[in-house]
């Protein structure tokens, strides 16, 4: 491994950002960790990193980070691991335009400005990488879910294109996938939930019960890994001469992969409405 390359990480105040951030800062890459919280970007920096504030709604806050990127790395960023993203818990019919908006603008439409535009400067050194922290729920759709499921397809589509588009430019693409991993994601989701669905009004009321004890209970998922696996994969993507398209991470994203790949569509949805 080459040591001292810059690779910039969004999402760095708890889980898998910040797990990543400090193994890859112990393997000698120069780390650019972002928060979107003034105190989360303050103790990045107090534990030895380069951190920058970065808010992915706000147009204005990826141009700073952007320049203060070019700034710090003469313009030589080598990745990206495109991490941030949180979960809207909701059924479908009870998602408003305006937070299934939300989810986009942090999940997809956030994520892409910062790529784009980051973007030129890989491609001007000839090499790069771009990582992008998708999840099973990125090709298999779960029941509840549904504003995730559909910001998380929707990466993958779009990462696919730009993947195909950026041939012999020498940065390649990988997405990883994880299934449950040990974070503050469900901590996130249901203060999301709690304050964008209208659960004693709705038709599914008595489903919500059942989703908000789930999502208060701090019992791990069945299968559930530590951020290190996820670690592992982001490795492998930023190392190997013959970076992987796709890493699957945890057993339900390997089982739910091939299930899918085999199952006719109706059987899989029976599974999946069995999942929860």
């Amino acid at each position: 491994m080459k040591k001292s390359r810059y690779i910039l990480i969004t999402g760095c105040s708890s889980g898998i950002g910040y797990k990543s951030a400090h193994i890859l800062k112990n393997l000698g890459y120069t780390v650019i960790a972002t928060a979107r919280k003034d105190d989360d970007v303050k103790r990045l920096q107090e534990e030895g990193f380069i951190a920058l504030k970065l808010d992915l709604d706000d147009s204005s806050s990826i141009d700073s980070t952007v320049k203060q990127v070019k700034e710090i790395t003469n313009s030589r960023l080598y990745a990206l691991f495109n991490n941030a993203a949180y979960g809207q818990p909701g059924a479908v019919e009870d998602l408003s335009r305006e937070v299934l908006k939300a989810q986009f603008e942090t999940n997809l439409f956030g994520t892409h400005e910062l790529t784009v535009k980051l973007l030129p400067m890989m491609i001007e050194a000839g090499e790069g990488r771009i990582i992008q922290n998708s999840s099973v729920l990125g090709f298999a759709a779960m029941r509840y879910r549904g504003a995730y499921n559909a910001s998380k397809f929707a990466l993958e589509g779009l990462s696919d294109t730009l993947r195909l588009e950026l041939e012999g430019t020498g940065v390649y693409i990988s997405i990883i996938e994880p299934g449950p991993i040990r974070s503050k994601f469900r901590a996130n989701a249901l203060k999301k939930f709690l304050e964008n669905i209208d659960r004693k009004n709705s038709r599914l009321s008595k489903v919500y019960e059942k989703k908000l004890a789930q999502l208060q209970s701090s019992e791990d998922a069945p299968f559930t890994l530590d951020p290190d696996a996820v670690a592992k994969a982001l490795l492998h993507a930023l190392e190997s001469n013959s970076p992987k398209v796709r890493y699957k991470v945890t057993v339900p994203t390997h089982l739910f992969y091939w299930l899918k790949k085999f199952l006719p569509e109706k059987v899989m949805d029976f599974i999946l409405r069995k999942v929860e």
